[in-house]
């Protein structure tokens, strides 16, 4: 039986369930009907934005949601919004809607779009599950959702090499899944149940079980480090972009190695605990192999000529930023890797689409082809240029709000290698975007794009829904750093969220 919550307190499980049934129903719709699929999308994307909007003002004003049903004694499956979970929900919501008019311009006359929109609905509601996941058991339950609904997207365009990346992408993805099985399990028998709270819920078993505890731990920084991606479990992620610009964006802008980073937030935050995590020697090994992932990522994209896959060491690098700042266990650095959470979300949601759109519109899919796109793409390049002088940690933009709090934090926890690890992350990020910049802006187009669309390339065929949509992030980019203090900007409630985790 499912116990009756506070007034309003459905409001979590209404806004899983506007990605969660409009998804059958895009899977039923006739592939031609393509004017009654995009209202469909674009009205469930509009909703759940409009209700998250609502549930941040009211966890902002301390209200308190929670859902669920007892599955066995100490096992529940129980949603929940606090202000964690919003900030997840809150990135989904708002670049779900955006993912979405980019997809459909995308896709207006490709094939098997019932299928794709009815599979990126459901991956949206597994992420939005993820988010809102009151607890170990929960979350799993959605993390394997999510595998299984991003799986067809990533081999949607049906060829060999897309099918390959599928079963790499599966290996990985469901050998992390039954680690994730086996930590939940072992949580459940060693603390008898599985919630997430502010502090941790080990208290008794590490002071009992310190190896036990540490044990545990491992098995579930492993099983979620391989969504987020750390040195060795990141393989799949450059493999997979083989799929399509709006899945690739997917993917790194905040579904699967979100997904990972978010759950080490939790298990790090609210399952063992800021100080037990480092009573137990555990934090200083999270933190190198955040170092080591972060220089390893950006040392790859340094060799990669296909764009797609230089952006994908990028997210490999970038990503452990957030791991980085959980590790240090200081609130500062603490601020930087939620803030990051959401900032290189932003950034890279609009590289992969400057991606694809460069590839749709020019045939551009290789970082030697860039020569003079800045030209024939004005305003898509000048999104992609804030967003990889953000990634780099220019000032005002995302990504240098993201650092400064990162270094910050790194001599607030006595850590001052930190410092020299992010000034060389920033320098390798300058090597590998600015001779992309470079090429795109001053220099002259010297042969043909591969495989050019109809038209010259001086005249690219784009329409507004692939256009706007990285503009759109772009701006964002730029306003979450400029006015990174304002009411409700990312680092106004990262701040908030960072107050309940040290409770200060």
């Amino acid at each position: 039986m499912i116990p009756l919550p506070e007034a309003g307190g459905f409001l979590p499980l209404a806004i899983l369930l506007t990605s969660l049934l409009v998804s059958p129903v895009l899977f039923a719709l006739p592939e031609h009907n393509a004017r009654l699929r995009t209202a469909l999308n674009l009205g469930a994307a509009t909703l759940k934005l409009a209700l998250v909007a609502w549930l941040s003002w009211r966890v902002s004003r301390g209200a308190v949601y929670d859902i669920g049903f007892t599955v066995l004694p100490g096992l529940n499956f129980k949603l929940q919004a606090d202000p964690l979970a919003v900030l997840f929900v809150g990135l989904s919501a708002v670049l779900w809607l955006i993912t979405t008019v980019y997809s459909v311009g995308y896709l207006e006359r490709g094939p098997h779009r019932a299928r794709f929109f009815g599979f990126f609905s459901l991956c949206v509601a597994a992420t939005v599950g993820i988010a809102m996941a009151g607890n170990l058991f929960t979350f799993l339950i959605f993390y394997e959702l999510l595998t299984l609904a991003t799986y067809p997207l990533v081999i949607h365009n049906g060829t060999a090499q897309a099918l390959r990346a599928g079963r790499i992408y599966l290996v990985y993805t469901l050998s992390g899944g039954l680690l994730l099985l086996l930590g939940t399990l072992g949580l459940w028998m060693l603390a008898g149940n599985t919630d997430f709270a502010p502090g941790g819920i080990l208290d008794a078993v590490i002071a009992d079980s310190p190896r036990m505890a540490q044990a545990l731990f491992v098995v579930l920084i492993a099983a979620l480090g391989v969504k987020a991606a750390l040195v060795p479990l990141h393989a799949w992620l450059p493999i997979a972009m083989v799929a399509p610009a709006p899945v690739s964006a997917l993917l790194h802008a905040v579904a699967v190695v979100k997904a990972g980073a978010f759950g080490i937030m939790r298990v790090v935050y609210e399952l063992f605990g800021i100080e037990a995590t480092h009573a137990l020697g555990l934090a200083e090994p999270l933190a190198a192999a955040a170092a080591i992932t972060i220089l390893y990522g950006s040392l790859r994209a340094l060799t990669q000529d296909d764009i797609k896959r230089r952006l994908a060491f990028s997210t490999v690098s970038q990503v452990s930023y957030i791991t980085l700042g959980v590790a240090l266990a200081s609130p500062i650095a603490a601020t930087g890797a939620l803030a990051h959470l959401i900032h290189q979300g932003l950034m890279k949601i609009t590289m992969f689409m400057v991606a694809g759109n460069l590839a749709e519109g020019l045939g551009v899919k290789k970082v030697s082809q860039m020569n003079g796109v800045g030209r024939a793409m004005p305003f898509t390049m000048a999104a992609f240029s804030l967003a990889a002088l953000g990634m780099i940690g220019l000032p005002p933009l995302a990504g240098f709000i993201s650092k400064w709090f990162l270094a910050q934090g790194g001599l607030d926890a006595g850590q001052d290698w930190v410092i020299a690890l992010l000034l060389g992350s920033s320098l390798l990020n300058a090597i590998y975007f600015l001779p992309m910049l470079y090429r795109a802006w001053f220099l002259e187009a010297d042969r043909p794009a591969e495989s050019p669309p109809p038209g010259t390339p001086g005249r690219p065929r784009i329409g507004w829904m692939l256009a706007l949509p990285p503009i759109a992030t772009a701006a964002m980019v730029v306003f979450a750093g400029a006015f990174a203090n304002a009411p409700f900007s990312p680092l106004d409630w990262t701040r908030f969220v960072v107050a309940i985790e040290y409770q200060e």
